[in-house]
């Protein structure tokens, strides 16, 4: 079973006590303190392993707690520290704070550890205190507790190319037939309802393919488990965008994917992709090809025909794949710190209205303006795309309690439009 998010309970041992002992030994009956320290607490360690690929452990096991560091003892011998608790977890794993959201690693190679709760030292035993005025303390430190948290974990795919697109695309498919993975197949959206990884061999060089889950109109607001699937394009190197060459407008649905794809997160618009127009063997695909094909060369995008079902251009797409992969930086991205794209959040769906000097209606916003700026006004489907997004973030009713008519001027970053029924 894949799992991409969990939230478990850790704590680090607590320290060792120190003791209060004076050493009573025959011939020695002023043998002075000698109350040993404490041991360390063990700490708790996140371990990154490629040997895992799903959170799936942590929905059995949700705690964690680290052993106590020992008692010290008498004749100044000290407690035995605790090992550490170490914790596996895939590759790509983000580990976030559950109380405060904040970053705390981002593990993305084999063997990379972050401490996430330190053990509590271990008490001083009487022989610290030993003064030239108090030969005899009886004192020590009890050890100090260890460190409780909570901790959310998510995952988010390594892996070279992420295979977007419309429910429904082919990309379980091409996957299947580029690679040795077994996603389920069925003709019918949704199939795919988690991430499938499959590894590509191109002269002697392995290539990890993702087949993330088809997105739909809103995924970046968590539609459809949009945030789920989203975050596994994140660390990809390079998209190949699968266009369903059976759709009414495959432009409308490449353009749609974008759009998800850049209110979800700006630097995804800015990545590569490989476009491929699939099911070329059916005769809806040949239909649309040339437009999509002088379209997108035209924007200055790679276009490709393929079908996946019958192999006609896979090979060709696969050594495409690897050399563009060639030519870009050979490290996933790390999170230092991660913006919440959640509708809720003021920072990302806020939007202010005001007038202009000739009664226009001017709106600014950083999502509806990017979602502006994707937008091809060319085509309905995108216009009405777009209509729906001002009534998602609460547009179009803050224009209409403003008094706007059909025929007003509404300034939308830099687009100027007319407002209609």
């Amino acid at each position: 079973m894949f799992l991409d998010e969990a939230v478990i309970y850790v704590r680090s041992g607590d320290g060792g006590d120190g003791i209060v002992h004076f050493r009573r030994e025959k011939y020695m009956p002023r043998g002075g303190p000698d109350g040993g320290d404490g041991g360390r607490g063990g700490d708790v360690v996140l371990v990154a392993t490629r040997h895992m690929n799903t959170l799936y452990a942590f929905s059995r096991t949700r705690r964690f707690i680290a052993e106590n560091g020992k008692r010290g003892g008498a004749n100044n011998r000290s407690g035995a520290s605790a090992p550490p608790l170490r914790i596996e977890v895939p590759l790509g794993t983000v580990v976030k704070d559950a109380a405060t959201g904040a970053i705390l690693a981002d593990l993305v190679e084999h063997g990379q550890t972050v401490v996430v709760a330190k053990g509590g030292r271990g008490g001083r035993g009487n022989q610290h205190f030993a003064t030239s005025t108090n030969q005899a303390p009886r004192m020590a430190e009890k050890g100090e507790p260890g460190e409780a948290r909570e901790l959310r974990l998510e995952l988010r795919l390594i892996a070279d190319v992420g295979i977007v697109g419309v429910p429904n695309a082919g990309k379980s498919t091409l996957l299947s037939v580029i690679s040795n993975a077994k996603p389920k197949i069925a003709p019918y959206p949704f199939t795919t309802l988690t991430p499938n990884l499959g590894v590509v061999i191109v002269d002697d060089k392995d290539i990890v393919f993702a087949d993330i889950p088809g997105l739909i109109e809103g995924a970046h607001m968590g539609i459809g488990l949009g945030h789920a699937f989203l975050r596994h394009v994140q660390r990809t190197r390079l998209l190949v965008h699968l266009l369903n060459g059976e759709s009414e407008n495959p432009l409308a649905d490449f353009n749609q994917i974008n759009t998800e794809l850049a209110l979800f997160d700006p630097e995804l618009a800015q990545k590569p992709q490989i476009v491929a127009l699939n099911k070329l063997d059916l005769p809806e695909a040949q239909a649309h090809w040339e437009q999509v094909e002088r379209a997108l060369k035209a924007r200055g995008y790679m276009v490709m025909a393929i079908s996946a079902a019958t192999g006609v251009g896979v090979r060709e797409l696969v050594n495409r794949v690897a050399a563009e992969l060639a030519q870009l930086p050979n490290q996933p991205r790390r999170f230092d710190q991660t913006p919440t794209y959640a509708l809720e959040s003021e920072a990302h769906t806020a939007f202010t209205l005001t007038r202009g000097e000739h009664g226009e209606y001017i709106v600014r916003g950083e999502a509806i303006e990017r979602a502006a700026a994707m937008t091809y006004w060319e085509f309905d489907e995108s216009v009405a795309r777009f209509q729906r997004i001002l009534e998602a973030l609460g547009i179009t009713k803050a224009l209409e309690e403003a008094g706007v008519q059909v025929g007003d001027t509404v300034f939308i970053g830099d687009y100027e439009l007319e407002w209609g029924d």
